[in-house]
């Protein structure tokens, strides 16, 4: 439990309750569930320049990240079809991977097929279903992708100027503003209490809030003066009690409330907004195909890691179809900014192409 271990090193529920924020991130979790102490470890492993734990931005925005793989592999002679949605794999007379077919009708023949899409949407939408074992679909269908994130992107024309820390006379930003700020995490009872509101349908009326402002290190990314602000926050549902969905009026209502929240450690935020973005569990599947919105592609529970991941037998990145390797989020060792599932099957596939 999330709990035993912080209590064992600390003492103040404020700090407790602010990391188990990285115990429950992109979870449908409380800190009280079992396992919880895991996913804090996993957000914590591996090292930014020498620092061991530490996070970073990119300069440009996340995109820029892609970018700079992109380059690398057409560097490599790689070629990218961007835009291009695959229909389904293309599949041979034994069943083994031979390509991927486009939906415009392109067919795209390779010895290896890599996936980085969700198990899901691999398995269940591109692989017709005779063609794969009945208890590895039925492994595939059972995962837990509940996502308790809506993400809200927002333009504001000034710097947020929170009560615990006034802003610079010159409205530069401070340190406190080129982090990650947590709001609503005085207590992990206030986080458990919004999970709970969420797991009977209900958006929590005190949401988890982790606050980033990524202009203030990277000024490119929004005009003089003006910030970008990134809120990760949770917990909302993905289907409303009563089996209602997200519409305009409960997004907006949700987005209010999470607005109001900002507003009682920033005076002035909701007046400087200028736009903002809302992504709700059902927004984050339909735009990224995150399963549920799930941004680990499934849930990171000790069930579903490790040998299990994302079913046991076919956690080493192979799968039931000769040639088709999984190579994203939904593969071991899971979610997060660092390339290890893609790097490992990498190696995986590198090792069997050879022997072609």
């Amino acid at each position: 439990l999330l709990g035993q271990i912080l209590d064992h090193w600390f003492e103040s529920e404020p700090l407790k309750a602010t990391l188990a924020t990285d115990a429950v991130i992109g979870a449908m979790a409380s800190p009280h569930t079992p396992g919880s102490g895991y996913v804090l470890l996993h957000h914590v492993m591996g090292e930014l320049e020498g620092r061991r734990g530490a996070w970073g931005y990119v300069a440009g925005g996340m995109g820029a990240l892609s970018q700079a793989i992109a380059n690398a592999a057409t560097a490599r002679g790689a070629h990218i079809f961007a835009e291009k949605a695959v229909c389904h794999v293309l599949l041979g007379r034994d069943g083994e991977a031979q390509g991927v077919a486009l939906q415009d009708g392109t067919e795209v023949r390779s010895k290896l097929v890599l996936s980085n899409a969700s198990p899901q949407i691999t398995f269940l939408e591109l692989i017709p279903q005779e063609q794969l074992p009945k208890d590895f679909v039925q492994r595939i269908q059972q995962v837990d992708t509940r996502s308790p994130v809506t993400k809200i992107n927002v333009a504001v024309d000034r710097l947020p100027r929170f009560l615990a820390a006034p802003n610079a006379c010159d409205g530069q930003p401070l340190p406190h503003h080129q982090c990650s700020i947590h709001l609503n995490c005085e207590g992990t009872q206030l986080l458990h209490q919004a999970f709970t509101e969420a797991t009977h349908g209900h958006p929590s009326s005190r949401p988890m809030i982790e606050l980033c402002i990524p202009s203030a290190l990277d000024p490119g990314l929004a005009p003089p003066g003006c910030h970008v602000v990134s809120l990760f926050t949770q917990y909302t549902p993905s289907v409303l009690a009563g089996g209602r969905s997200w519409d305009e009026q409960a997004r907006n209502a949700y987005a209010d409330t999470v607005f109001d929240c900002i507003e009682d450690y920033a005076p002035g935020f909701k007046a400087s907004v200028i736009g903002r973005d809302i992504l709700t569990p059902p927004d984050l599947e339909r735009i990224f195909g995150l399963p549920s919105g799930n941004i680990f592609h499934g849930g990171m529970s000790l069930d579903q890691l490790y040998f299990a991941r994302p079913a046991p037998s076919y956690s080493g990145y192979r799968s039931p179809v000769p040639g088709l390797y999984l190579c994203g989020s939904g593969a071991h060792p899971g979610g997060g900014v660092m390339g290890a599932a893609g790097r490992n099957a990498a190696q995986v596939a590198i090792e069997d192409f050879r022997h072609l």
